[in-house]
């Protein structure tokens, strides 16, 4: 599932964001949602999160496993 829709994302989900950094190439950073950053209830790019770790980028997936197959 893309992470395009606000009311598909929320904290503890386990997903795989786009960092701003790694937009051209498209490299995936998976992680926990913290904190959902954008308001609106769809965003083209995805929605926009705050990880665990602190790391800030949009859902591209939402149904992930890490990449260690966690």
């Amino acid at each position: 599932m893309n992470g395009q829709y606000r009311k598909d994302i929320y904290p503890g989900l386990d997903v795989a964001i786009i960092l701003k950094k790694d937009q051209r190439s498209g490299k995936l950073t998976y992680g926990i949602v913290r904190d959902i950053l954008t308001s609106a209830a769809y965003h083209s790019r995805g929605i926009k999160v705050r990880l665990q770790d602190g790391q800030i980028g949009r859902v591209a997936e939402t149904d992930v496993t890490g990449p260690e197959g966690e």
